[in-house]
């Protein structure tokens, strides 16, 4: 038995593809059994139980004591069900998680913990201001060399995030595997036509004509979107036909975008399993974001999103190891060296970029990096 230990994170998107699609992975193709347990808020706690219950149905699904600084108080109840369950391992996403998870091995509840790491965690919750608990903000650097240092084994989104571990944590092992943000069922099966695209533009008021940028996901705090405002504006300025799509919430800063720029403009805000059916109306995918350490070391799953959906992705410097790879695989262009004069792509380049990123993305691709923490 193996534990995938979650602690407060609300069902999203995000949650069933990186979360409950791993879950199920484990269990149909590693003959293991792995089964999620997840403490979550108990603001919406019916709710959301029934939400991940409804995609996994024998995920374990806990009210969280309230407060992330009460993180020790989930002892209890993960207690319990490890002397029920009796795991070999736990595989936990996040420092929180871990340390949990490292409390139940102290005390023999489980013999491995691996831990699955996301990013820079401390650097994260400090440039991004994550929590507003000074004590927690204090811990979490101790916690996170803790959890690095003495977990088992270990997940990172990228090589960049293991550099992290080596320069700022002395991590010295190589004990590691490195698995990405990958696709989730959705995107696996997409399928790009001219005849698709182009009926998905005239839904949202594009033609076929146009040079369509799209920005998916939020655009508050650590999206940059002062950086990518200043890469937009002179684009549409120079052409009519260069649109941009956001597909994203209703925000003000896309509205002053919207006023200035009214024909050039769209926002369309996307349900999770709506955003593989759009995406494929655009060109080229911005994935563009300040020089912190937490995008540095990052893994953001819409690149692979863009990708899978034939976009070239514009990106910034320095993106985890997404900068490098576009360049390497010709799937985009660095940012500042964009320029209006670059031939958008053609349906046979959209559909090869979509099949390599399919299968570069797809966790069928990961499946001996899982097989070799399953085994250890």
């Amino acid at each position: 038995m193996i534990f995938y230990l979650t602690v407060n994170e609300a069902p999203s998107g995000i949650f069933s593809s990186q979360v409950i699609d791993v879950v199920k992975f484990l269990n149909k193709n590693l003959e293991t059994e792995a089964r999620l347990l997840a403490f979550i808020s108990i603001r919406g706690y019916f709710a959301n139980r029934k939400k991940i219950k409804g995609e996994l149905p024998d995920a374990i699904v806990l009210p969280m004591y309230p407060k992330m600084q009460n993180w020790k108080k989930n002892k209890f109840s993960l207690g319990v069900f490890c002397s029920i369950y009796k795991p070999k391992k736990i595989i936990a996403r996040s420092v929180i998680a871990t340390k949990l998870a490292l409390c139940m091995r102290d005390k023999n509840k489980c013999v491995e913990v691996v831990y699955d790491g996301r990013g820079a965690i401390e650097a994260e919750w400090k440039e991004y201001k994550v929590v507003n608990d000074d004590e927690l903000l204090r811990s979490i650097a101790v916690y996170e060399k803790e959890v690095i240092l003495k977990s088992d084994n270990r997940i990172a989104v990228s090589n960049a995030l293991v550099d992290h571990w080596k320069t700022n944590f002395s991590y010295k092992e190589a004990k590691h595997v490195i698995i990405p943000c990958t696709l989730n069922k959705d995107f696996e099966g997409i399928k790009i036509s001219e005849e698709t695209i182009l009926n998905r533009r005239k839904e949202i008021g594009l033609n076929a004509e146009d040079n369509v940028f799209v920005y998916s996901g939020s655009v508050a705090g650590w999206q940059s979107f002062n950086l990518l405002h200043s890469f937009i504006e002179p684009l549409l300025k120079m052409n009519v036909l260069n649109k941009i799509v956001f597909f994203s919430p209703a925000d003000p800063n896309i509205e002053k975008l919207q006023k200035a720029f009214p024909t050039q403009v769209i926002c369309k805000h996307l349900r999770s399993n709506e955003v593989a059916q759009y995406l494929l109306v655009g060109d080229y995918g911005l994935l563009i974001r300040e020089n912190s350490i937490t995008n540095k070391v990052a893994s953001p799953v819409k690149y692979a999103e863009y990708l899978a959906s034939g976009l070239k992705v514009i990106i910034s410097k320095e993106l985890g190891d997404y900068t490098q790879l576009s360049s390497e695989k010709k799937w985009g262009y660095l940012y500042t060296e964009f320029n209006d004069a670059i031939i958008k792509p053609s349906i046979l380049e959209k559909q090869k970029i979509s099949t390599e990123a399919i299968q570069f993305f797809s966790k069928q691709n990961y499946k001996e990096q899982y097989k070799q923490l399953i085994s250890t």
